[in-house]
Parts: C-alpha cells; structure tokens; sequence
C-alpha cells in the first residue's frame, strides 16, 4: 500500500464532501482478508457495554458463531467493554484490555503517537477495499509515518437531538413536529417541566462528555473551541461567542426556567440510562445512539423520536465524530492477522457485501436487536444507501419518528472534533458547564477566560 500522507483532522468541508461522493468500491465482492492458519488463535474482541441486554448478547454471539464456523482456527473470546479516556492507559499497562477494542476517532492520533495502537498497515492492504475508504475517514487512524493502526469502523455519526415522544405528548407538545430552533428547544423543556414535573432538557457534564456536548453546542451556534494556524500551532478559543451562547442557554434553563436536569455526574452512559428511565425529555448526543438505547437501555421505539441539532448563524455546523477498530500494542502477528479478519467480519462486510449484510441483519432482527438506525458513510453514501437496500426487510427502527435527522442528515454542514488535546479540552469544559448548573451567579466569561488559559498552554506544549 502506498503512504498516505497524514494530516491534521479537521473533518469539515473535505469530510462532507467525501460522505457525499462515492467510492469505487468495485463490482466484485470483497473477500474476508487473509487465509486460514495451521496453528489455533484465540482472539479476545470488545462485545457489548456492561449491563447491556442479553439478547443484545445473544446476537453478538451469534455473529461470533458464524466467523468461527468462517475460521476454524480462530476461537473468539468476547469482552464487555466501554471506552474511557480516564482509564484506557492503565487498562493497556494492566493487561485487561482485549485484542480487538474500540476507540473514539479523535483519539486515535494520540494514543498512536503514545505507541498504544498495533501497526496493522500490513493486514490491513490485504483487504480487497482498502482503497475504498472515505480517506479523511481513514487518515484519523494513520500515524505520521503514513501507515494504519485503526480502521473506522463501527459508526460515524454527527451529533442530533434526541428526544421523548411520550413526554412531548402530556406537554402537549407535537411529537411529529419536535423544535428545530434553540429558542423552540428551550419553550419545549420548559413545557414539558411544567405539565410533567420532568426536567424538559438534559446535559453531560463529566468525564469529559460534558466539555463534547458543550463543544457540539458550540459548533451549532457557528462557534470555534480551537484555530488551526497557518505555522502548524493551534490557537485556544474557548472564549467565543458560540460557547457562551451555549451556556447562557444552559444557565437560563437551570436558573429561569428550572427546566434542566441539574445532576453534574451525568456522562454517556448514565445520560442514556436516564432517558431510558423517563427523567428527561431532550438530550444532545450522536444520531447512532438508538442501537445503544436499546441494547443496553431496553428502549422501546413507541417513546422514542430524533431530530437534527438546531443550526444557527454563520459558520454553524454539526460536530461529527466516530468509533474506530484498533488492535492492542501488545499483539502478535497472528493475533493482528486474526484480528484484521475479525474486524473485515464484524464491522466492513455488512457494509460492503450483500450476503454478509443480509446475514447480520438477520441475526440482530431475531434477537430484537435494531437494524438500521441512521448513521453517516465510512465509504460512500452511494453504498451506503444500497446496504440498506438490502436489508430493508429488516429495518425494525422506527424511521418515521427519526425524519427530522435523517431529511437533513447530508445536507447539514459537518465539523470535526478539536485537533489537538482534544480530551483535555473537553476536560477543561466541563468544569464550566457543571458551575453552570451549580452556581446560579457563575461568571461564565470568567470561567471561560481561566479554561481557555489552561488549555492554550497544553497547545503551547504540543
């Protein structure tokens, strides 16, 4: 495979562009990489978050009988597993991290320039459709010396705005017709907090989720957290309208309003389990979180709806981010060899092959397990939209309750997560929004103006 030149990932223009072009994926179907081995592996793989549904499970487990039954000589373990910035490190040092995990797209360059990723670039050019990749996509996986250590893989997802049908309809609220401005956003929460007694609107503010969302909110309003300079150093700007904008709304929604769920322990997980539970009615959060909430949540499709993240002012964006396949520092060959098969297996050939589509779906369909909850391309919206063509018998989500997200889905324009430290940005945020939620006379340009000073000096260091 020929280098690859790598670059910063700023996902924006170049990613919207490649989400609506289409690759040449070729006519022939791609075969699984590689060929059999004489020896027996065992290949440990990332399952499922803990806590999650058991016939969720039983799907997984399935789909691992079918490569075994594919790979004789592959025995597949699989391992609960949940991605967390704060505890990645020390779960690598500890051993207790499988073969095959998975890991955020803006984390990647991070942890390949910490050597925490395995050099997969050889058994990744035996894929047939290793040129087929949505290459600013593929670049967040590559290190500077042009080669592949993660492979995009699961979902690539823009950020939406998801909400409870059932809770827009005691408010009197139109489930059908869900807000598609801030200032509507804000008069739903309060309409539903009012006629319920449940807080209308919902925010992440930990574990760094809360400096995301924020981040997200701060794209939709046509703000920056960070410029990109023309020397190569980034500039810190946190301090822009956009986020202020943001938390001014957080802040009026606490204070004014009482309309928000004011817990500063919220993160992805227990964000979606409160949804789950009915004590919320809007959150922010990316378009494929569905699959999740029922997996692990047991959310049925009658309470559920999805929306697109209003978009307001120039330069307003949807921040778009994703879930890459990597293989564990410490692997062998033969394990990075059996892992490359996993991961063509698990996550590419449904994309990219009619039968394997066919036949994942049918295997999450009989265990109740959601078949085709919006998400955007790795390769093309060309092939895309024909793999959902041939698995429309089995798409069980429910399509008409997600309109509002998915008849703007790749017209919206897309912005990528920040550059550089990235976590530590987030980190730095969510500080601010839980004083926010805590203080009713915090000083949001002050907070803003001491995280932009802590932040600017981690660029500074490179």
């Amino acid at each position: 495979m020929s280098a690859r030149k790598t670059t910063a990932m700023t996902l924006s223009g170049v990613l919207a562009l490649g989400l609506l072009t289409a690759c040449s994926t070729g006519d022939e179907d791609p075969a699984p990489a590689g060929g059999g081995e004489d020896e027996k592996t065992t290949l440990s793989v990332v399952s499922l978050i803990p806590g999650s549904e058991q016939e969720a499970f039983d799907a997984f487990d399935e789909r691992g009988a079918q490569f075994e039954d594919l790979y004789p000589n592959i025995d597949v373990e699989p391992q609960e597993y949940e991605w967390r910035a704060t505890t990645f490190a020390a779960q690598l040092a500890g051993g207790t991290l499988p073969d095959v995990y998975e890991i955020p797209l803006t984390d990647a360059k991070t942890l390949i320039e910490n050597g925490q990723l395995a050099d997969i670039d050889a058994q990744f050019s035996g894929l047939d459709f290793a040129d087929d990749f949505n290459e600013t996509l593929l670049e967040a996986g590559m290190g500077e010396d042009g080669k592949v250590y993660a492979i995009p893989a699961k979902s690539i997802y823009g950020v939406a705005l998801h909400y409870n049908r059932e809770l827009f309809e005691q408010a009197g609220l139109d489930p059908d017709d869900p807000p598609t401005t801030w200032d509507e956003v804000r008069a739903a929460a309060k309409a539903i907090k009012d006629a319920t007694g449940v807080a209308g609107y919902a925010t992440m503010a930990a574990s760094n989720t809360g400096g995301w969302q924020l981040t997200a909110a701060t794209y939709s309003r046509g703000g920056r957290v960070q410029q990109a300079n023309e020397d190569g150093s980034y500039t810190a700007t946190l301090d822009n309208d956009g986020t202020v904008g943001a938390l001014e709304f957080l802040q009026a929604l606490r204070w004014e309003d009482d309309s928000i769920l004011a817990d500063t322990t919220l993160d992805w997980s227990t964000i979606n389990q409160a949804f789950a539970a009915g004590q919320l009615g809007m959150y922010t959060t990316g378009s494929d979180v569905y699959t999740s909430l029922v997996e692990t949540n047991g959310v049925t499709a009658d309470m559920y709806g999805l929306t697109a993240i209003p978009v307001e002012g120039d330069d307003a964006g949807v921040l778009v981010g994703g879930t890459l396949a990597a293989v564990n520092a410490k692997a062998d060959e033969a394990t990075k060899d059996a892992a490359m098969k996993w991961i063509d297996f698990f996550y590419l050939s449904k994309l990219l092959d009619e039968e394997q589509a066919v036949a994942d779906a049918e295997v999450r369909f009989d265990n109740g397990q959601t078949v085709g909850t919006p998400v955007l391309p790795i390769f093309s919206r060309d092939q895309y939209e024909l793999s959902l063509e041939w698995v429309a018998d089995y798409v069980n989500v429910p399509l008409d309750q997600m309109a509002g997200y998915t008849e703007v889905m790749f017209d919206q324009p897309v912005v990528g997560e920040p550059s550089r430290s990235t976590q530590e940005t987030y980190g730095a945020l969510d500080v601010v929004v839980q004083a926010v939620l805590t203080d009713e006379g915090a000083d949001i340009p002050a907070l803003l103006d001491d995280a932009n000073t802590q932040v600017q000096a981690l660029l500074d260091e490179g």
